[in-house]
């Protein structure tokens, strides 16, 4: 169980999250919507302290913690329980794939190098990369990269994965094999946030979708329900504009 409660955030005199509230389940799969530049990805990066919000209250497990006063043993905690998947993949360039996914159990769970690599390799095997384990980032696809990236999320066997816009980087021909991946572990139950603009997936995979704007979490409800009757006019604006520019891009000319 993942809790935050009156979650703040300020860059200079703007408060980009402003009290937010959101409780998240094991196994349960939420998605967040919303327009550029309304701290959706800056929740994702509070709840791993790579951003220190300014007001609030975290949760993860057993750890329970004001933000403001969270020491670097409550920051480890955190971090060892949410893992991060990066729009751009953050992989280590002069690293090999399997070696990417074993960095994070060597270094922050100081698992022994051998152990940590044969997790690695039942991971790059569950992704559908066993031949790639000694390839370098610079010799993989966007798509392969992501999953790699995706891949050492999985390794650290986190109580939660936060996707911050997974698909955003890639062309659009490697977008459905990253996409297919989330939807594996969602299947498999895997706790997620997922920040995204694929509004079909958060339609097919989503238990529950969030609709941000202005730092605050405006709506949210059951993929069926927000799509279909959005209860607020900024969400009803919002699905209007993304739903009518998808068609229109899908729509063969």
């Amino acid at each position: 169980m993942i809790k935050v409660t009156g979650l703040v955030k300020r860059f200079g005199g703007t408060a980009v999250l402003d009290g937010i509230d959101l409780a998240i389940e094991q196994g349960e799969i939420i998605v967040v919507i919303g327009p550029s530049g309304t701290g959706k990805s800056t929740l994702l990066r509070c709840l791993n302290f790579l951003e220190r919000p300014d007001a609030g209250r975290l949760t993860i497990g057993d750890l329970d913690v004001d933000v403001t006063r969270a020491s670097r043993a409550d920051i480890l905690t955190a971090r060892r329980r949410t893992a991060f998947v990066f729009q751009n993949y953050a992989l280590f360039a002069n690293k090999t794939a399997l070696e990417n996914i074993a960095e994070g159990l060597i270094v922050v769970n100081r698992w022994p190098k051998e152990k940590a690599h044969a997790r690695a390799r039942e991971i790059l095997e569950r992704i559908g990369l066993a031949d790639k384990a000694d390839a370098y980032p610079a010799s993989l696809s966007g798509g392969q990269q992501q999953r790699v990236g995706i891949g050492r999320a999985m390794a650290a066997q986190a109580e939660v994965i936060l996707f911050d816009e997974p698909t955003s980087s890639l062309d659009p021909e490697w977008v459905e094999e990253v996409l297919n991946l989330m939807k594996q572990l969602a299947r498999e139950r895997q706790t997620m946030l997922v920040v995204t603009h694929e509004m079909s997936f958060a339609r097919d995979v989503a238990d529950r979708v969030i609709f941000m704007e202005g730092g605050r979490i405006v709506e949210q409800g059951p993929p069926d329900q927000l799509f279909s009757s959005p209860q607020d006019p900024r969400t009803r604006d919002f699905l209007h504009k993304v739903l009518a520019t998808q068609v229109t891009i899908d729509t063969p000319t």
